[in-house]
């Protein structure tokens, strides 16, 4: 895949996407498919993080904020074999209907289940508790989503947010673009509120677009 985001040098990147294994076939085809019509999905690197994670974590119910056409819905799904429940948010219709014919071609479509919605709405109604949570929607909600997630979160359980170093504006001002100044504003001051809060840990690593872990302790 193309370097969008130089949060690392090309040739770091490259190396270290050289050494992950192949997906199957199926997220290979909509890898092609994020490709040709520009559809934001996790990168490679950074979905190698979530399979190490989630084999750590073994969550049993994971929560996803942005299922976009199901790319890293599916790559959880196969990390644990199944034997995890995943609900993923999404407000586009047409994105939801990629990722539900996307999921219905794999063993994993009676794990996956699909929220339509805004995030900020369908996070005030969910009733259960979850493991492990990913948020990758619109990145300067991060705060808004972290603090309505974090009441479904077990204790041991942990939220990984992606793009957070925005291709690298979050972390220079010599990289912001005026349009973008909002989301790199609201951004920096999400890295620093979950540095900070009570009862969490969290680690910030440049690789991708930037991901932070947060660790609920026990």
């Amino acid at each position: 895949m193309v370097n969008l985001n130089q949060i690392n040098e090309e040739y770091i990147e490259d190396y270290i996407r050289q050494l992950l294994p192949k997906n199957n076939d199926n997220l290979q085809i909509m890898e092609k498919y994020a490709i040709d019509y520009h559809v934001p999905i996790v990168q490679p690197e950074v979905a190698q993080l979530l399979k190490v994670l989630l084999k750590m974590n073994k969550p049993k119910n994971i929560l996803e904020v942005g299922t976009a056409i199901g790319y890293s819905a599916l790559i959880m799904a196969e990390t644990t074999e199944g034997k995890a429940n995943i609900t993923t948010i999404e407000r586009r219709r047409d994105m939801i209907e990629i990722a539900m014919e996307n999921i219905s071609k794999t063993p994993y479509k009676e794990n996956i289940k699909i929220l339509e919605g805004d995030a900020e709405e369908v996070l005030l109604t969910l009733d259960e508790k979850y493991d492990f949570i990913f948020l990758d929607a619109a990145k300067g909600q991060y705060m808004d989503f972290f603090n309505k997630s974090i009441k479904y979160l077990n204790k041991g359980g942990i939220i990984v947010s992606d793009n957070v170093l925005y291709k690298g504006m979050v972390a220079t001002d010599a990289l912001v673009i005026r349009r973008k100044k909002t989301i790199v504003k609201r951004l920096r001051a999400f890295l620093q509120y979950i540095n900070e809060v009570e009862g969490y840990t969290s680690s910030i690593i440049p690789i991708g677009d930037g991901v932070a872990i947060t660790y609920r302790e026990e």
